[in-house]
């Protein structure tokens, strides 16, 4: 039977976010009905809020935790009762079947567009792709930012770039992203792990996930500043004759202009005949155009690469994340730092968008 749900939307129009009682539909073959227990809020979601809709409804939210409450009949990985996680990244890559995308009935003639899935609810309804089976003695709250926050930022170390012990890391933006990116370098033992931030206060905290060193970009060129820290004492020189620095992988957790044109430069260049040059990994939604010094990119021998969902697999990492969790090495009730109810989602995103959460801001349903 049909699920009552209250519901966050997007109106089509400008103006506030609107909770919106509805009912939502029996699960078809391969979807799932999930009793919410708490959900990230996201700057990407920012994004989707401040951008033109066209008049088109929307729904939000992609990382969350509940407990299955129905599913559809071909669905196997998981059953009523389970711990899951909602995410927005298919968990598993060896099905090919097109995952369902939901349209929800607001009543009176409205309907409200999902992408794919939508996690600002009490209860909400997805393709069995985006949910994934968690032990049923899982700390349920703090653990709903792993299927966005933790997967992005860490996986974009682990997997993307495959940081290894020893070599050098930047992070642009600590914020709940930057400071999963920083869990993760620590992790593999990297160092440095330097954090780029514009608040003396938020780089403290980011030495609580494993920065070793801090930069405040408000006090100078944080380029210079990176320079500082790594230049070679090998009498390797670059392409220009001058002494090798920067760091082996930067990534930009923000997505701005400024950071995304930054992070070429805080990768160290290659020495002809001996090795190539660093890595920039963009991690960050992007807000705007970016221009790069191509010369720097060919001399340097330099790479530039996105990150996507950390290329991340939920399957198969969700359950490492948990483990870095239990083990201490991902300090998520540190890193969520700000709570709120579904009727207060108008503040939450407000506090976001004014940069008054220091690390990942959770509902709590």
């Amino acid at each position: 039977m049909p699920t009552p749900a209250r519901v966050v939307v997007v109106p089509g129009e400008p103006g506030p976010l609107q909770i919106v009682e509805l009912k939502l539909p029996d699960p078809g073959p391969h979807q799932v009905v999930v009793k919410q227990f708490a959900g990230g809020v996201c700057h990407s979601q920012l994004h989707q809020m401040h951008r033109p809709r066209g008049g088109v409804n929307q729904v939000l939210g992609h990382e969350s935790t509940g407990i299955v409450i129905a599913k559809g009949r071909e669905v196997s990985h998981v059953k009523e009762g389970d711990a899951v996680m909602v995410t927005w990244v298919p968990r598993d890559p060896g099905i090919t079947r097109r995952p369902d995308n939901i349209v929800l009935d607001l009543g009176g003639g409205r309907e409200a567009q999902t992408n794919n899935v939508f996690t600002w609810a009490d209860n909400t309804i997805c393709d069995e792709q985006y949910v994934v089976r968690i032990p049923n003695n899982t700390k349920m709250d703090v653990t709903s930012i792993i299927g966005c926050a933790v997967m992005t930022g860490s996986g974009a170390v682990y997997h993307t770039a495959g940081v290894k012990k020893g070599q050098s890391v930047v992070v642009f933006g600590v914020g709940g992203v930057g400071l999963s990116a920083i869990a993760a370098a620590k992790v593999v033992e990297a160092y440095p792990i330097i954090a780029v931030d514009l608040d003396d206060t938020k780089l403290d905290f980011a030495k609580k996930f494993g920065a070793t060193h801090g930069i405040n970009a408000r006090n100078g060129d944080p380029i210079a500043a990176i320079k500082a820290l790594t230049t070679a004492t090998t009498g390797q020189l670059d392409m220009m004759g001058a002494p090798v620095a920067g760091v082996d992988f930067a990534f930009d957790c923000i997505g701005v202009r400024m950071t995304m044109e930054q992070i070429l430069p805080a990768v160290r260049p290659g020495v002809l005949g001996h090795s190539t040059g660093g890595t920039a990994v963009l991690v960050g939604v992007p807000t705007t155009p970016v221009e790069l010094n191509a010369m720097d990119l060919l001399i340097s021998e330099k790479k530039y690469i996105g990150s996507i969902g950390g290329s991340c697999r939920p399957d198969r990492d969700f359950p490492m994340f948990l483990r870095w969790y239990h083990e201490g090495d991902l300090d998520l009730d540190a890193l969520v730092t700000s709570r709120y109810k579904l009727d207060d989602i108008n503040q939450a995103t407000d506090d976001l968008h004014s940069g008054k959460i220091f690390g990942r801001a959770i509902m709590e349903f």
